[in-house]
């Protein structure tokens, strides 16, 4: 008698640890990356390193990537997200060289942020512009003013002499050993993720993004949930903003526009994490920090910044590409 396999059976094994690889595409993405440049840069595992490429590379991406994923969360995208942290500090840096108090100038900051996201809000739930457009006009406007207000782009420097000590230890202290920018995208981390988990306004927004139109049947003002987001938006890039100007002492204008495209391609790799595609904060740092060691990594193995983009892309398109595959199975 004879004992015959079914095709199920012998395919079984196969199938899961595929399964498995698609629907962990971004953990193991990441550990991939982290053992890669293990092995190919011996510098890499130092703990100067290591605390490198959280201070330096993970930090403030990781707070304008947060602020992001609340543009993502209600169905949009914010293409002005760097200058919310310009003109955060802008009025950060020009208060405190005016001789204000630094708890004022920060506040000033911070409201100059949060206005960059009242603008949207008003643009998109206010008329009914789509956030693209309508956060790519604040993009141009934003750019236009900020050559405006510096005489066609000059840097606002701090002299070194006239720095107050509340000022450097905002972006370069230290709390209990741990770096306070490091403290302060933890605490942003943290709230965000109670926010868009536990909060009623983090469950609605989550749905305009999903299914809009049942929102709206439900008599839900979708309109006052999609402004308060990107109002949130402003305001938590306004946070990386004043971390920007207290770390280097200068506001450099557009400075903030190199974290748009970072912060996109983390909140977007993000969503791998959820198997209905949905933004989450746990998503959008893991995405973070799988850019930021790429970059960091590629870098010590002294590849051409151009080579290093190239693979950044790269690896976004394949954990991208496996989460499609994921949803495609999930919907069959």
């Amino acid at each position: 008698m004879t004992l015959q396999t079914s095709p199920i059976e012998t395919s079984g094994l196969p199938r899961a640890i595929i399964g498995a690889i698609v629907n962990n595409a971004l953990v193991l993405a990441l550990v991939a990356v982290f053992a890669a440049f293990s092995f190919a840069a011996p510098t890499f595992l130092t703990i100067a390193n290591l605390q490198s490429i959280l201070v330096n590379n993970f930090t403030l991406l990781a707070i304008v990537a947060i602020a992001m994923t609340f543009a993502v969360s209600v169905g949009g995208i914010d293409l002005s997200v760097g200058t919310a942290v310009d003109f955060a500090s802008f009025a950060f840096v020009s208060l405190v060289l005016a001789g204000q108090p630094v708890v004022i100038a920060a506040l000033a900051g911070l409201g100059a942020g949060a206005a960059v996201g009242a603008f949207n809000a008003i643009l998109i739930s206010g008329i009914g512009i789509s956030p693209f457009l309508g956060t790519l006009g604040t993009l141009f406007i934003g750019r236009s003013i900020q050559q405006l207000l510096t005489n066609g782009g000059n840097p606002v420097y701090l002299p070194p002499s006239g720095v107050p000590e509340a000022f450097r230890f905002l972006g370069r202290g230290a709390i209990a050993g741990i770096p306070v920018p490091l403290v302060i995208a933890a605490i942003i981390i943290v709230t965000a993720t109670v926010i868009l988990t536990r909060a009623r306004f983090g469950r609605v927004a989550l749905a305009i993004g999903i299914q809009p139109s049942v929102v709206r049947y439900s008599g839900i003002t979708a309109r006052a949930h999609v402004a308060i987001a990107f109002i949130l938006v402003g305001l938590i890039a306004a946070v990386a903003g004043l971390i920007l100007s207290a770390t280097v002492t200068v506001y450099i204008p557009s400075s903030g526009n190199a974290f748009l495209l970072n912060a996109i391609g983390a909140t977007f790799i993000g969503t791998t994490l959820s198997r209905l595609g949905r933004p989450n904060v746990a998503g959008t740092v893991l995405g973070v920090l799988l850019l930021s060691i790429v970059a960091n990594g590629l870098l010590l193995t002294g590849l051409n910044f151009y080579w290093q983009q190239v693979g950044t892309g790269l690896l976004i398109f394949a954990v991208l590409a496996l989460s499609f595959i994921n949803r495609r199975k999930a919907t069959a």
